[in-house]
Parts: structure tokens; C-alpha cells; sequence
């Protein structure tokens, strides 16, 4: 099972990327699909977060701007992002909490993350 992120890039201030995190491998049921982020220098913190069925939750900073969402059919989550600012400069890892098949127990899986650079 692998978690693929990509959409990062240079952008400048005010402009906008989206974010993708494709599942692929034997997967049972996705549940809850996130994205964290990391500075340089700084602790990698949570960005948003989406369940399965919809429920969404965002870091104080990003909302308003970061739209979460999932497609459950092509097993991929998106970040969109508008309005950016310097301090959105980060590596975004995707994650998602995954199972195998029915029976099996739920484990938490990590993309390789893509760096996103804002500049002013």
C-alpha cells in the first residue's frame, strides 16, 4: 500500500495549488485522510483532515483558504489552497488511516510529502 502526494510547487502570494494523495495497492476502506505539513525548522503540524464520511477539520491558520476533500471511488484525497501566504511555505505530507481487507486492523500510512513554496 503506498500513499502518492504531488501538486506542490513555487507559487506567489495570493495564489493557489491543489494538493493530491492517491492510494493505491490492496485497500479494504480509507478512513480518515489528512495533511500535515513541516517547515523548515519547525514541528510538522496538522493541516486538515477529512473522515469518511465527509467530517473536516482545519488548522486555525488555513481556514477560510484550504478546502479538504476525497474522492472514495479513486481512493484520492485533495487539498486545494488558496490564497497563500510566505508562511504556507512547507513540505505537505499526505496520510491516511488505511485497511487492507475486512479483516485486517487499520494501519496509518505516510506519502513522501511535497514541498510547497510561497513567495512574497
Amino acid at each position: 500500500v503506498q500513499l502518492q502526494a504531488s501538486g506542490g510547487g513555487l507559487v506567489q502570494a495570493g495564489g493557489s495549488l491543489r494538493l493530491s494523495c492517491a492510494a493505491s495497492g490492496i485497500i479494504f476502506s480509507i478512513n480518515r485522510m489528512g495533511w500535515y505539513r513541516q517547515a523548515p525548522g519547525k514541528q510538522r503540524e496538522l493541516v486538515a483532515a477529512i473522515t469518511s464520511d465527509g467530517s473536516t477539520n482545519y488548522a486555525d491558520s488555513v481556514k477560510g483558504r484550504f478546502t479538504i476533500s476525497r474522492d472514495n471511488a479513486k481512493k484520492t484525497g485533495y487539498l486545494q489552497m488558496n490564497s497563500l501566504k510566505p508562511e504556507d511555505t512547507a513540505v505537505y505530507y499526505c496520510n491516511a488511516d488505511m485497511r487492507r481487507f475486512s479483516w485486517s486492523p487499520q494501519y496509518d500510512y505516510w506519502g513522501q510529502g511535497t514541498l510547497v513554496t510561497v513567495s512574497s
